[in-house]
């Protein structure tokens, strides 16, 4: 039995498997770590055959906890459940001593979720795997360990789907995380860091989250997942633009309420990018693009401020950035009230001592409001620094500097890639589809 469950849970780190032997009985078992409590094994399989009180047969035949297995066909999916399998007397058996984790990892608080799973990675290594067997229990999950870290020895576990994941990108993340010469390793955004080389990209090439169902989804994709110990968050890779632009309550939501949400993320996009550029464009160099009312009423609103459009934008954007990065570093229970306040008193101040116009109060809560609909936080950071490039050509080229610096990122995000594969996909339907068909040919 022992050769048979190697065989097949050969890639499986956590795999256990152990032989007792008291007087002439011998007693094998298999099962896997991060799926069971050792207490229970230990209670109810280790103490009492070690004992000489009970024939420990009479103990399994007589214990309803004890199933027997007539067919081999239930070994993996019993051991994938959390179950110990037992070879007694020339016979099989299963004992339940799963360790399901109720209530005791936090909540995902990065990546909300209205309707989702609220239980977020815990920062045990251990408990990270067990949430992620439990919601993926396929024989064909594979995990690998790895160290890293030449000081820190910090423990990391890479998940794949062997039948789904790419075999060059996988031998390209190994050889990645062999190649890391980080001395200390404390994150999963350090980790994230290591494995693309620190490369200075303008858009995150790799995806960190807490969240378990998207873990598993990307499992089934064909990503690569990778865990380390004392963090809460994993690294899933390669990764598309549309992995960044996707929240977890897409999945649950209806088809048209999901494309709607998409189209505004998207629009979302395009606002915080490029409307504090085109307020510059307009005003300073091409006015006659509004009618004339809006051309009158911009410029009256603006009659009392002293100093260009471009001053003001920038004065505008750096009050903004200020109070969220104040946002993020005050506690959590003083913070949304102080930057609130913050914000409604310093924008009035600022309009009424005409430092700025009313307009650029319009634009810039627009601004700060279409970004904050991104739902992955390292790719709303990266939409936030795009728009200051652009500010810039506006400053000098007008509209015409707007379009040629937004062709020049879409060619930058054309030309990107994560670990081999095309970056810049809008839509995910058609590379989920091409991961479906690689997993139905491995599978055939």
């Amino acid at each position: 039995m022992l050769h048979w469950i190697r065989t097949q849970f050969a890639e499986a780190k956590d795999l256990v498997t152990k032989q007792y032997q008291n007087g002439n009985t011998i007693l094998q078992l298999a099962y896997i770590d991060s799926l069971c409590d050792e207490s229970k094994i230990m209670e109810a399989i280790s103490v009492p055959f070690s004992r000489n009180q009970q024939p420990f047969i009479d103990i399994v035949k007589a214990s309803p906890e004890f199933n027997s297995l007539e067919n081999t066909i239930e070994w993996s999916p019993a051991i994938l459940r959390g179950f110990v399998l037992l070879y007694l007397e020339g016979k099989y058996y299963s004992y339940d001593a799963a360790r399901v984790i109720r209530e005791v990892g936090p909540n995902a608080q990065v990546e909300s979720a209205i309707q989702g799973p609220q239980t977020a990675l815990s920062e045990d290594l251990k408990d990270c795997l067990n949430i992620v067997r439990n919601r993926y229990p396929s024989l064909d999950l594979k995990v690998e360990e790895k160290t890293a870290g030449t000081l820190s020895k910090t423990r990391l576990i890479m998940l794949f789907d062997k039948m789904r994941v790419d075999p060059q990108q996988l031998q390209m993340v190994r050889d990645k995380l062999t190649g890391i010469s980080s001395e200390v390793l404390q994150s999963a955004g350090e980790l994230g860091k290591q494995l693309v080389n620190e490369r200075k990209h303008f858009f995150p090439t790799v995806l960190i989250t807490e969240r378990p169902d998207r873990i598993c989804s990307a499992l089934s994709e064909g990503k690569i997942v990778i865990m380390m110990q004392g963090t809460m968050f994993a690294v899933i890779l390669p990764v598309t633009f549309y992995d960044f632009m996707y929240a977890m309550d897409d999945k649950y939501e209806a088809y048209w309420m999901t494309r709607l949400l998409l189209f505004m993320r998207y629009t979302s996009i395009i606002l915080t990018i490029i409307l504090p550029a085109l307020y510059i464009s307009v005003v300073s160099y091409n006015p006659e693009l509004f009618r004339i009312q809006l051309a009158f009423s911009i410029a009256g609103s603006r009659s009392a401020v002293p100093y260009p459009s471009f001053i003001e934008v920038f004065l505008m954007l750096f009050m903004i950035e200020t109070l969220i990065e104040a946002s993020v570093r005050l506690p959590r229970y003083i913070g949304s009230t102080a930057t609130t306040v913050g914000g409604l008193i310093l924008g009035q101040a600022a309009q009424q001592a005409g430092l700025v116009s009313s307009i650029m109060i319009i634009v810039t809560s627009v601004v700060a409001i279409a970004n904050f609909v991104i739902p992955i936080n390292s790719m709303s950071f990266s939409i936030r620094f795009l728009k200051y490039p652009l500010i810039v050509l506006s400053i000098f080229f007008g509209l015409t500097g707007v379009a040629v610096g937004l062709f020049a990122c879409i060619v930058y995000l054309s030309g990107l890639r994560s670990f081999g594969k095309p970056y810049f996909r809008l839509l995910g339907s058609a590379i989920r589809k091409q991961q479906s068909d690689i997993g139905q040919v491995k599978t055939n």
